[in-house]
C-alpha cells in the first residue's frame, strides 16, 4: 500500500469545520487505498499572534530557543485537533511532534535544517493501522531542544517525511486551486498549468511569486519527490511539480517589485529568441534597459506603474 503524504496549510485549518474539512480529505485517500500521513501548519494568523505575545512578554531582545518553543505549539495544537476530527469520524490517528516523528535538525534556532528523518515511529504507526499527524515547521536539535525550520517551515517537514517514507507522492491543500499562468487576482483571464518542472516553480519563487518554501522545493527537486499543490476546499486536480513538468514553452509569468522598478518575467523551458522577441514586441516602449534571459526566464524592467500593465500585455501576447 503507497503512502501518501498530505500537508495542510494555516488557512485550511482555521476553525472546526475547515478541520473537518480537512479530515474528511485525509479519509478520502485512505478509501482510495492509500496510507495517510498528514502535516500540518499552525491556524492561520497563530504564528504572527505568538509572535506579538512574545513580544510583550519578552520585550525586543527574545531567546531564539524559548521563542521556538513557543513557535512549535501553534503546529501541534494542529495536530492534535486534526486528530481528534479524525477520531470523531471513526479513523484511528494519533497527532506527534516532530521530534516524535524523528525529525532531527541543526541547532540553528529559528531558522533549522533537517539533518536526518527516523521514521521508525510513523512506520510503526502506520503499520497499527493509525493515521499520523505530524505537526510540521519543527525537529529536534542534538540537544533535545525543539527547533524551528524557518517560515513555511512545514513545507519542508513534508518533502523530508515524504522521502523518509518513499511516499508516492506529497500533497499540499492550500486555499488555491494551484500554480496559475500570472496571479489570478491580477489577471481574471489567468489559468491554472496542470503540470510545473521543479525548475520552474523555483524560478517563480526566486522571481517574486513564493508559491512554496524554497528549500522544500530544493529538496523535493534534489530526492524526485513528486508535489501536488492543490485546494483544501475542492477535490479536483491542482498543479503536478515534477522534473518533467509539463511541456516546453512559456508557462506563466510573475511581477516583483523592486524600488521604483517592476520585474516582470517570462518563465518557461528552452526559453529562447522568439520567445524574447515575443516579450518585447508585446513590452514596446514600456521597456526599460536590456532583458535578464536564460532558458528559464526572460525578466523586463519597467517602472513600477506599468508593472501590471505589462503583465497583462505579455499575458494576452502568450495565452
Amino acid at each position: 500500500m503507497k503512502t501518501i503524504i498530505i500537508k495542510f496549510g494555516g488557512s485550511s485549518l482555521a476553525d472546526p469545520g475547515r478541520i473537518r474539512r480537512a479530515a474528511a480529505m485525509v479519509l478520502g485517500e485512505r478509501r482510495r487505498g492509500l496510507r495517510p500521513v498528514a502535516v500540518v501548519s499552525a491556524p492561520a494568523d497563530c504564528t504572527d499572534d505568538l509572535l506579538k505575545l512574545a513580544s510583550l512578554a519578552g520585550g525586543a531582545s527574545l531567546s531564539r530557543r524559548e521563542t521556538d518553543a513557543l513557535l512549535a505549539a501553534g503546529e501541534q495544537m494542529s495536530a492534535a485537533l486534526l486528530a481528534l476530527a479524525l477520531q470523531a469520524e471513526g479513523a484511528p490517528a494519533v497527532s506527534l511532534t516532530g521530534a516524535q516523528a524523528g525529525i532531527k535538525t541543526d541547532d540553528a534556532f529559528s531558522a533549522a535544517s533537517v539533518t536526518s528523518v527516523n521514521a521508525g515511529r510513523l512506520r510503526r504507526e502506520l503499520a497499527a493501522g493509525r493515521i499520523p499527524v505530524v505537526a510540521g515547521f519543527q525537529g529536534v536539535s542534538p540537544a533535545g531542544d525543539i527547533t524551528t525550520l524557518g517560515r513555511g517551515g512545514s513545507d519542508l517537514s513534508a518533502v523530508v517525511l515524504a522521502r523518509a517514507l518513499k511516499a508516492g507522492r506529497c500533497d499540499f491543500r492550500t486555499d488555491v486551486k494551484g500554480i496559475y499562468t500570472a496571479h489570478p487576482a491580477l489577471i481574471p483571464a489567468a489559468r491554472k498549468i496542470p503540470a510545473l518542472s521543479y525548475g520552474e516553480v523555483i524560478a517563480l519563487a526566486e522571481l517574486g511569486t513564493e508559491v512554496r518554501q524554497l528549500r522544500a522545493v530544493k529538496y523535493s527537486a534534489r530526492h524526485g519527490i513528486a508535489l501536488h499543490l492543490r485546494s483544501s476546499f475542492h477535490d479536483e486536480p491542482g498543479t503536478l511539480v515534477t522534473r518533467e513538468g509539463g511541456r516546453a514553452g512559456v508557462s506563466c509569468l510573475s511581477l516583483k517589485k523592486e524600488g521604483g522598478m517592476a520585474l516582470v518575467s517570462v518563465i518557461g523551458r528552452r526559453l529562447g529568441a522568439l520567445q524574447l522577441a515575443k516579450a518585447l514586441a508585446a513590452a514596446g516602449a514600456l521597456c526599460a534597459g536590456k532583458p535578464a534571459c536564460s532558458p528559464g526566464a526572460i525578466t523586463l524592467r519597467v517602472p513600477a506603474p506599468s508593472g501590471e500593465a505589462l503583465l497583462k500585455k505579455l499575458h494576452a501576447a502568450f495565452f
